[in-house]
């Protein structure tokens, strides 16, 4: 029996949620239009724990969402992750967090395209089939008409960032799913317990989140 702690603050969505043999048992999140992550996540955490009936001490590892995504999120989530590998001696499991997002919805055939907000006109994307295997590889894109001509078959787009392309990626070959906005702990149950059990960990002093772009200082 494994019970994992999982932590996805790659976005607006401050997400918890606690995972055992990788079926989520407890999940606590929220999504403003600020980042409240500092505020929430901690809390968050003690409020599944009681939900799920363990204490810090039950728990197996600790599995973080790596990114890519908010600077500043990831920074929070990454630290409050060690902060606790270290303290109770647990193995940290990092999730691709683009996968989670596109594990948020479910399609028979085609691509599923998840896309987080990266500002200006640029999005944190990746292809998934319709697996769940990534077909082509994270990147930072400035989207543009026929920007997927190479791919056949719907296209499904998810996430925050899917909203910039409204006009230059019309509906038809492109499918919007307008109700997904944002990567969840909830999905991470199966990917980290996986992990888990192949003994896929990061090194806990060493390990950073996948920012892909520099960080940039607002006004």
């Amino acid at each position: 029996m494994a019970f994992i702690l999982n932590i996805e603050t790659a976005t607006k969505n401050c997400s918890v949620a606690v995972a055992k043999d990788g079926v989520t048992i407890a999940l606590k999140e929220f999504a403003g239009e600020g980042y409240a992550h500092a505020e929430k996540l901690h809390v968050f955490i003690e409020e599944v724990l009681q939900q799920s009936n363990i204490q810090f001490s039950d728990l197996n590892a600790v599995a973080i969402s790596m990114g890519p995504g908010s600077y500043t999120g990831l920074r929070i989530g990454v630290s409050a992750a060690k902060g606790f590998c270290y303290a109770l001696n647990l193995p940290l499991i990092a999730v691709d967090t683009l996968e989670l997002l596109a594990r948020k919805i479910s399609v028979e055939n085609g691509a599923i395209i998840p896309m987080i907000d990266a500002r200006r006109m640029e999005a944190y994307t990746a292809v998934f089939d319709a697996g769940y295997n990534k077909v082509r590889e994270t990147k930072a894109e400035i989207i543009t008409e026929g920007f997927y001509d190479d791919i056949s078959g719907a296209i499904h787009l998810v996430g925050d960032g899917a909203a910039k392309y409204n006009e230059v990626l019309p509906a038809g070959k492109f499918v919007y799913h307008d109700d997904v906005i944002y990567p969840s702990a909830a999905q991470m149950g199966l990917l980290s317990y996986n992990k888990f059990t192949q003994d896929v960990f990061e090194d806990v002093a060493y390990f950073e989140p996948y920012y892909l772009k520099d960080f940039i200082v607002g006004k």
